[in-house]
């Protein structure tokens, strides 16, 4: 017979506890929405994994412990959107593929800049709908090397919907599913045995179907880039002669970007699995615990960064490279980036392969904010307009939704 553990070795808080008095009702609140990291600040403080028992998890804040978890394959795994959203018997998942990678890569390197430029042209009112969320789409249609049509659109945007536990939005979610694989199916037969470039020939060269390119589009992150966008123009618009100071000194976009993804990262906790029973964190985590991981809350980790709640492009604990467990470049730490996968393997600028995402998607976020700079020098926001930063449900990204503009 295989051992039990019973019921009290999973212990719930007890009086007298740090985090005895907390509810775990918080962690969804809408204070929460708007404002992660203070309503986590006393859990990181007190407990280095609260139990939240109503959603069955165990919430890790610290810098050291969520950096650790993320990168311990051996102990705990990160379940594909696909299995969530049970359609992983529908296709693969391609986006690891090395000529994959260099695609996206390439559309990024080559044709992010005109992307950008021809948006920042084309806005007339709200720089986060028009241009910082629009962003990735188009770059995604320049990959495929399809026109960016509405419908297009809008199953891009319901896409991760099919990996959420709202009927609803899920429902929404496995309709672009669908309509996606049936879309791309065509489009695959008839680049097959091609010698194009784009994502597409790329995928049909590799035997996709369209399930495969659904599956692949299901898997992209779609928070990172235009979330920082949204989020670091926040800070430009709202701090006083922050943009003024960027925009002479371009050195400080790539600043601004950095200090964006610590202080104020779109996807603020992803979700792992332990493999196995694991003890950490002077708990025993049974064999397929939730573990969510608080990047919100690590990245105003007073142990690691001094002032962690002030926005600060000058400041001088902060490394440039993604964060790699506990490794520390030059003794500094960076700022957690979940929605842009375990941290690469490889050095930061690889020879025989792609860049990673991270790398990618801070590059591309520098080189838009460069953009709007240049165009729109003096941007400020329209009269009467109060943006803000938050999540809409929980679990979705964190962001700036609207950012109505004066040119």
């Amino acid at each position: 017979m295989s051992a039990f553990r019973t019921y009290e070795v999973y212990q719930r808080a007890r009086p007298g506890q740090p985090s005895a008095q907390f509810r775990a009702r918080q962690l969804s609140s809408e204070d929460a929405l708007v404002d992660p990291a203070a309503v986590l600040a006393p859990l990181r403080a007190a407990e280095p994994c609260y139990r939240d028992w109503p959603g069955n998890a165990f919430w890790v804040t610290r810098y050291d412990d969520v950096t650790s978890v993320f990168t311990d394959d051996a102990n705990y795994e990160t379940r594909p959107l696909a299995v969530l959203a049970e359609v992983d018997t529908h296709g693969r998942n391609l986006g690891d593929e090395v000529e994959v990678l260099r695609c996206l890569e390439r559309t990024a390197d080559e044709q992010g800049e005109a992307i950008a430029r021809r948006l920042v042209a084309e806005m007339s009112a709200d720089m986060a709908t028009e241009v910082c969320l629009r962003f990735p789409f188009e770059l995604l249609c320049a990959a495929l090397a399809v026109e960016p049509a509405a419908e297009l659109a809008r199953w891009w945007i319901t896409l991760p919907g099919a990996a959420s536990w709202y009927p609803q939005v899920r429902r929404a979610g496995l309709a672009a599913f669908d309509a996606l694989a049936a879309w791309a199916e065509p489009l695959l037969a008839s680049r097959s045995g091609g010698e194009g470039d784009d994502l597409l020939s790329v995928m049909a060269s590799l035997g996709a179907r369209g399930g495969d390119v659904a599956i692949t589009l299901l898997e992209l992150d779609q928070a990172t880039v235009p979330g920082v966008l949204t989020n670091v123009w926040w800070h430009l618009l709202t701090v006083p002669g922050l943009q003024d100071e960027v925009g002479a000194d371009h050195l400080l976009v790539k600043a601004a970007v950095l200090e964006t993804i610590r202080h104020s990262p779109p996807v603020v906790h992803a979700d792992r699995w332990a493999r196995r029973e694991v003890e950490r964190f002077g708990r025993l985590l049974p064999e397929g615990a939730l573990v969510r991981l608080s990047a919100a809350a690590a990245n105003r980790d007073p142990a690691v960064f001094g002032e962690p709640d002030s926005f600060d492009i000058h400041r001088r604990d902060l490394c440039q490279r993604e964060a790699r467990g506990q490794y520390r470049a030059d003794g500094l730490a960076s700022g957690i980036s979940l929605g842009t996968g375990v941290p690469t393997k490889h050095p930061a600028v690889p020879e025989d392969r792609p860049r990673s995402r991270y790398a990618i998607a801070r590059d591309l976020a520098v080189r838009v904010t460069s953009v709007v700079l240049d165009e729109l020098p003096g941007l400020h926001l329209a009269p009467g307009a109060q943006p803000v930063i938050r999540s809409r449900r929980f679990g979705e990204p964190r962001m700036c939704w609207s950012l109505p503009v004066v040119r």
